[in-house]
């Protein structure tokens, strides 16, 4: 939630210069059961669009999208989904971690054949 404001914060402030922009697009369309669709963009190269639902876990799930120019003349998209797995943005402008070592795809694989034959471990 944070950063999804802390990204609106940047979109409002880089789109801050002009003042003339005029608003192309604005629809919404609230069912009031936790379905929902907007979509919002302006002439200034401002775009957003987010659809709700209701989640399995009593949540609003959210899937969107925002883009805006950038000083240098290119845009900043961001792609997301919010649910009960929690906000999880996608963008080349995003930072990525290095990859994991080669013994940590083995572990996961041994993991997953062990699913597959039943194996449970005591959580003790």
């Amino acid at each position: 939630m944070k950063l999804t404001i802390f990204v609106c914060l940047v979109a409002l402030a880089a789109a801050a210069p002009d003042r003339d922009a005029q608003t192309l697009t604005d629809e919404r369309n609230d069912q009031g059961d936790g379905n929902f669709r907007y979509e919002f963009e302006t002439s200034n190269g401002i775009y957003t669009q987010k659809t709700g639902t209701p989640g399995s876990e009593g949540q609003s799930n959210y899937q969107g999208s925002f883009r805006f120019p950038l000083e240098d003349g290119t845009i900043a998209e961001v792609t997301y989904i919010a649910d009960e797995y929690g906000f999880q943005p996608s963008s080349d402008l995003l930072p990525v971690g290095p990859p994991a070592p080669p013994h940590v795809q083995r572990l996961l694989e041994i993991a997953e054949d062990q699913r597959r034959q039943g194996i449970t471990f005591d959580k003790k």
